[in-house]
């Protein structure tokens, strides 16, 4: 039987949370006792939803965010696991999925000093840093991956504004990492869930107000698509 995207969804994410990789095609299609073509079929569907990213060359998962099957600029490390976060955003989503104490090391600008920041609950060890958001967020899926690569931790405004002259990349939004925790908390709070869906564009712009995430980069188009 061909799997329910939501489901399959949910068999990924909880795979990647407990063993920190992805299921191939064929675990998943000894999972739902279906064919790989058919699991092929729904995660193209799933890729065409946002829910993941594929390999081109083969169809295996690439990226199911929060997480990234790939090495980035964030490692995060639990107590006995450890996964690769595809921005600071996504980064703090694991954290939420994970539900436990973490460390999270990434580079300045991934370019500049290695800094760790610890998470414990609701407390966080560098609440000072700065996360930069340079694509507007009706952007964010023209190049899911280069957008996430770039959305990166700097200690002051400073480093942005330089960071920003070196790369010839326009400058966005900032938000303190204090301020982006509990808006990815809520973000991505729902991703194990076996009925999990996108939100909406209309639920991510209410999220994102919410938080007082606004301005130009969080502006979303007023239609029914999901985000």
């Amino acid at each position: 039987m061909k799997p329910d995207i939501s489901e399959l969804h949910q068999t990924i994410l909880a795979t990647i949370v407990r063993r920190g990789f992805a299921p191939t095609i064929a675990a998943l299609a000894d999972n739902f006792g279906c064919s790989p073509k058919t699991v092929k079929s729904s995660l193209h569907e799933l890729e065409d939803y946002h829910g993941v990213v594929l390999h081109k060359h083969n169809g295996e998962i690439w990226v199911a965010h929060p997480f990234s099957l790939a090495p980035t600029n964030f490692v995060i490390r639990g107590k006995t696991q450890e996964w690769w976060g595809n921005c600071a955003w996504c980064s703090l989503g694991i954290v939420a999925l994970v539900g436990e104490e973490v460390q999270i090391t990434t580079t300045i600008g991934a370019n500049d000093k290695q800094v760790t920041i610890e998470v414990a609950g609701k407390e966080i060890s560098r609440p000072d840093l700065l996360v930069h958001f340079p694509t507007p967020m009706s952007r964010i899926w023209d190049n899911v991956i280069y957008s996430c690569s770039i959305m990166l931790i700097f200690e002051t405004e400073g480093q942005i504004d330089r960071w920003c002259s070196i790369h010839n990349v326009a400058k966005g939004d900032i938000k303190r990492l204090d301020a982006l925790y509990p808006f990815a908390t809520e973000w991505y709070g729902r991703h194990l869930a076996p009925d999990w869906r996108k939100w909406t564009i209309k639920e991510a712009r209410e999220l994102m107000d919410r938080h007082g995430f606004t301005g130009p980069i969080w502006s979303l188009p007023n239609d029914k698509r999901r985000f």
